[in-house]
């Protein structure tokens, strides 16, 4: 894994090539990138507010009792659901579903979790619009959503 002080490096570098080779475009650039910045700022915090707030009041425990091994299909509905609430990156997701199965959550319902946490995101909805127009962010959703289900179920069938 690439880690993030070479990728910072690599930005300030290749910045700094951009700069000495056109100063117009480099600053018009940034200038560009800053506005968009700030145009998003406020989707991000309240997406990284939801996001604090959702781990914080469900906790691994009080989830894994919701969709335990035995929960069946309802698991996995209630799994999809409360995964498809939040994009969350998955170096968050994996402790998470790992957590959840040490607490005796079922396999397909935390394949369906972590996969939806991921890939599915109701609350960036909105922020995806702005940025990628609706018919985009609503096909991403579904294929994430669709995609989610399908990998549960062959979690159910090779596992359980």
């Amino acid at each position: 894994m690439i880690n993030a002080s070479i990728l910072y490096s690599l930005a300030i570098i290749l910045t700094t090539i951009s700069f000495i080779k056109d100063r117009k475009k480099t600053k018009e650039a940034l200038l560009k990138s800053w506005k968009m910045f700030c145009n998003i700022l406020p989707e991000v915090l309240t997406i990284m507010l939801f996001v604090g707030l959702s781990l914080s009041l469900l906790t691994p425990t009080m989830v894994s009792s919701i969709i335990g091994e035995h929960s069946g299909v309802k698991g996995i509905i209630l799994s999809t659901l409360i995964g498809s609430v939040g994009l969350i990156p998955s170096f968050i997701v994996f402790p998470l579903g790992e957590t959840l199965v040490q607490n005796g959550a079922g396999l397909p319902q935390v394949a369906v979790f972590m996969s939806t946490l991921m890939s599915v995101g109701i609350i960036t909805l909105p922020m995806e619009q702005k940025l990628f127009g609706r018919s985009f962010a609503y096909a991403r959703n579904a294929s994430g959503l669709l995609m989610s289900l399908l990998f549960a179920y062959i979690i159910w069938l090779v596992m359980v």
